[in-house]
């Protein structure tokens, strides 16, 4: 699956359909909080942090904190082999208005966001957000949220296979 109805912003990348979701469509202005998430989907291609802090920064931030949800090579005891994240069609949207609800809840910040979907191995980042502004205190706090309340609401799956042969499904990240 490509960049989904809940593309906000302009990440130029493969599977970015161009888009705008639910995250910039009622903005407010200039200020509002639709205008500061620049970024929110979930996508079927590789992400990096570098790709989300890229877009948040601006010279009146003072901070710009980031998060990278890594594939890693356990889970509860087990060794995990491979995974596969799968997405509800709304993913995109509810991922766009998870964002816009934080830019709301902090009105200084800047925020980007991406989700993988597919197949992903070890290593990989599958959560890549940046939240940028001119206070470290604001920053931390919404790009804590932010992470939450992604793993809370999105509709993402994860589909675990272990090292053993079994193999789990886990509701987002």
């Amino acid at each position: 699956m490509t960049g989904g109805a809940g593309m906000v912003g302009a990440a130029g990348g493969p599977g970015d359909t161009g888009a705008t979701g639910a995250a910039g469509a009622a903005s407010a202005g200039p200020a509002g909080a639709g205008d500061r998430v620049v970024l929110a989907d979930v996508v079927d291609r590789s992400i990096t942090v570098d790709e989300v802090s890229a877009v948040v920064a601006t010279e009146q931030d003072g901070a710009v904190v980031t998060f990278a949800g890594v594939v890693r090579d356990h889970d509860g005891g087990k060794g995990v082999n491979a995974l596969d994240y799968e997405r509800h069609p709304s993913a995109g949207t509810v991922i766009a208005e998870v964002a816009r609800e934080i830019a709301e809840a902090h009105p200084e910040v800047r925020i980007a966001v991406l989700h993988r979907v597919g197949a992903l191995g070890i290593g990989d980042v599958a959560l890549a957000a940046a939240v940028s502004s001119p206070h470290r205190a604001e920053a931390f706090a919404a790009c804590g949220a932010l992470v939450d309340l992604v793993k809370e609401r999105v509709p993402i799956w994860k589909h675990q296979r272990f090292s053993d042969g079994t193999d789990e499904w886990v509701a987002a990240l």
